[in-house]
């Protein structure tokens, strides 16, 4: 064989393999995370009846968190797993450990904004017991001991125990892809241990305070996120449509709104032992299969490109969805400053569809303009 045939031969074969494409972007996840956003807004703006009524967290059993890390795993191992058919496994984990490095000092500068306005509202405003209230106690009184701990992802305040989760799944991620390769589905049984473990109290994150999320429980439904949008890119479609599944999904989605409904009517149809598995912090079972089911019926039964995506709304929110990260960032700002005006003048009805409205309106306003200037978000690029 001569050196040009081999040289052939050679470029043949990585053409061969390289077959993997960029997907068409679809435009449901861009609207569903933008959703997503706004819905985390209403959830954290204490008091305001759309945090109360209006976001799908409270209609059921789980909330916007458990879809906002299950949609980033899935469109992080689809950009995991194409830049390592083109560039090699190495690239590809160098590139999500960047991004998980980039977003661990996001988690630090938002921790010292947050911090600085929460110890400011105390006697400031003033806020009485507000640092106790939403634990920040010990960046007040020993702050060289809290931004170590902050910074190693041990002090979690409130507001603050979403970010480590991703920091901490995006650095675990290519390890998992990796076995994801070797052994299938196999793979997923680690995630699974260390979420059953915390179930069954076997082992925990060493957080200094069970304020939040439970980083080793959370991770599960990141990678769960993350082996569909692997099958995603490598088989066209990440899960296909079943009458069963579409049944057993809907009736559990219907159990979560009939029980919200009856406690509401009766209290006394509150069943604490479904609470307790749909628990947040430790992302209980039923918190975790409620948040698959919505996640398998949005994806079997909405169509990828509808014309009412294509409405001013549905771009603001796919807006919102394309630059997720720095929406929530300031959604938690306006949420934390609604809860505010919420106590301040709680006689004032008026304030609740005022500031909502207004803080809605910021965030899609926020992301608009953010896609017009052409802002490359920072956890996923265009």
């Amino acid at each position: 064989m001569t050196a040009c045939q081999g040289k052939t031969n050679r470029m043949a074969s990585a053409a061969a393999h390289r077959t993997l494409a960029r997907p068409a972007r679809d435009l449901r996840l861009d609207i569903i995370r933008g959703w997503l956003q706004v819905s985390i807004f209403g959830a954290h703006a204490v008091g305001s009846a759309f945090g109360a009524y209006g976001i799908h967290a409270a209609w059921g059993l789980s909330d916007s968190s458990e879809q906002f890390l299950f949609l980033s795993g899935f469109v992080l191992a689809s950009v995991h797993t194409l830049k390592s058919d083109r560039a090699g496994p190495w690239a590809a984990a160098t590139d999500i450990w960047r991004r998980g490095v980039r977003l661990w000092l996001v988690h630090l500068l938002l921790f010292l904004m947050t911090g600085a306005l929460i110890l400011w509202a105390e006697v400031g405003i003033p806020l009485p017991g507000e640092v106790d209230r939403l634990a920040w106690r010990t960046l007040a009184e020993q702050p060289l001991i809290a931004l170590p701990g902050a910074a190693l992802l041990l002090y979690m305040p409130v507001y603050m125990d979403i970010l480590p989760v991703f920091v901490l799944s995006m650095l675990a991620l290519p390890g998992f892809l990796w076995l994801t390769n070797r052994i299938g589905a196999a793979a997923l049984l680690a995630p699974a241990a260390l979420w059953a473990g915390v179930q069954f109290g076997l082992w925990h994150w060493p957080a200094w305070m069970q304020t939040g999320l439970e980083p080793l429980a959370w991770q599960f439904v990141f990678m769960l996120g993350a082996w569909f949008g692997r099958q995603a890119l490598l088989t066209g479609a990440a899960v296909h449509r079943h009458g069963w599944a579409v049944a057993a999904s809907a009736a559990l989605v219907a159990f979560g709104v009939a029980l919200s409904i009856a406690v509401r009517i009766e209290p006394a149809f509150d069943i604490p032992l479904i609470w307790t598995l749909a628990g947040k912090t430790h992302l209980g079972p039923v918190a975790l299969l409620h948040a698959l089911a919505l996640a398998y019926l949005f994806a079997v039964l909405v169509p990828k490109d509808a014309r009412w995506m294509h409405h001013p709304l549905a771009q603001a929110m796919a807006a919102a969805g394309r630059h997720s990260l720095d929406v929530f960032r300031t959604g938690l700002f306006l949420a934390w400053g609604v809860t505010v005006a919420f106590r301040l003048a709680a006689d004032a009805w008026w304030l609740d569809p005022v500031l909502t409205l207004t803080g809605i309106g910021i965030l899609l306003g926020q992301a608009l303009l953010m896609d017009r200037r052409r802002i490359t978000p920072v956890l996923v690029p265009r």
